[in-house]
């Protein structure tokens, strides 16, 4: 059905890369458009899990899984849950730790995201993906896109795929439906050389993760592979404080005025985080789909990933968009389908779907997480799943 066209997926996150690789597997002509200059220009964030049934299934579907089992980090699922002082209430640490069993449904192994998008960049002869190219619009060109982006460069494709995020470019061609603000705001940030700037917070991790609610707000900290931490702070705050806070925060003296004041009664530990920072902090309110929504498929266009279905987070961003990837490579290539317009509606239908059932679960973290009992009920969490 795809044989001889040209795909071109906007985009070089997990989900756009994954899907790269599935059709190239089955001898597609595919491109990857990429608005980074080269892989290496911007950080990747912090540590994800990767899940059996979508994010490690897409992995294995992909040829990857020796590379994958070579590149997560054993141990840096665990956690502990402490208080706004410091003290720990809650100690993964103390269980020991076992090989993962990669065909449990309850296997979670942690991968740093740019380790990830590593394994998948390499898993790509070089000329796939295009790196320099910022979508900036497309128009029907007979039964194909014109595609053109910030560098000059237009391109013609015969199909189309928005993997370009939750500010999605391409979204607007397949659906006037916009996400709307989720009620949450998060602030992120990344200290470098983290055993020397943040030593106390570092010991703390063991190489893992750290959870702390108090008040309404959600601190998480992650350690990575690179000796560096990544933390976000999460506070439900409306519409128009989120996006016009009046902190500067690639300002140093603003944003540790503002992070003083916001955390004044809890421990000194945390401003070792706040005082050590890379600078700009990312301020990023959070969006998420209407639960209902949906749009008639197209012949030549679809989206996955956030582009089709942002959400408040809930750890399945990035399974979501690598099984989007796989069950679209799936149907594309099916020959039970007639045309490719019954292809994508079949896969649109179910990744909808999905979608909305986990964008209704965020919803509900999005509640517990920053409720005044949430300290207490992600203690028990973790009695409940690790005993």
């Amino acid at each position: 059905m795809i044989d001889k066209k040209k795909v071109a997926i906007i985009g070089g996150g997990p989900g756009g890369l994954t899907l790269a690789r599935l059709l190239l597997q089955k001898g597609i002509d595919v491109k990857v458009y990429e608005r980074d200059f080269n892989r290496d220009v911007r950080s990747q964030g912090a540590t994800l899990d990767l899940h059996e049934n979508s994010g490690l299934k897409a992995i294995k579907a992909a040829d990857l899984f020796h590379e994958f089992k070579r590149a997560y980090r054993p141990g840096a699922e665990k956690g502990r849950v402490v208080d706004k002082m410091g003290n720990i209430l809650f100690d993964e640490h103390e269980k020991e730790t076992t090989e993962i069993d990669f065909d449990s449904p309850n296997a979670r192994p942690e991968i740093d995201r740019s380790d990830l998008r590593n394994l998948l960049l390499n898993s790509l002869s070089p000329d796939i993906v295009v790196w320099n190219s910022q979508f900036v619009h497309m128009t029907p060109a007979g039964a194909q896109w014109a595609i053109e982006f910030r560098n000059g460069a237009t391109v013609l494709a015969d199909i189309v795929i928005g993997a370009d995020g939750g500010n999605s470019k391409v979204r607007p061609f397949v659906t006037p439906i916009q996400p709307y603000y989720a009620g949450i705001t998060i602030l992120q940030g990344n200290v470098g050389n983290a055993k020397m700037k943040a030593p106390r917070i570092n010991e703390l991790l063991q190489g893992g993760k750290i959870y702390v609610h108090n008040a309404g707000k959600y601190l998480h900290i992650s350690a990575k592979g690179d000796s560096s931490i990544d933390f976000y702070i999460s506070i439900k705050i409306d519409g128009a404080r989120a996006n016009n806070s009046g902190i500067n925060f690639s300002d140093s003296t603003q944003m540790r005025q503002w992070f003083k004041t916001a955390f004044a009664d809890w421990g000194g530990i945390w401003f070792e985080l706040f005082e050590n920072t890379d600078l700009p902090v990312l301020i990023r309110p959070q969006y998420s789909i209407p639960l209902d929504q949906t749009w008639e498929a197209k012949s030549n266009l679809t989206l996955l990933g956030d582009a089709a279905h942002i959400m408040a987070p809930s750890g399945e961003g990035v399974n979501l968009a690598m099984l989007d990837a796989l069950e679209l490579s799936e149907c594309l290539t099916n020959e039970y389908f007639k045309d490719t317009q019954t292809a994508i509606a079949a896969y649109e239908t179910v990744m909808r779907e999905r979608a909305a059932q986990e964008a209704a679960t965020s919803f509900e973290m999005v509640e517990w997480m920053h409720a005044d009992d949430a300290q207490d009920r992600i203690v028990e969490f973790f009695k409940r799943t690790t005993a």
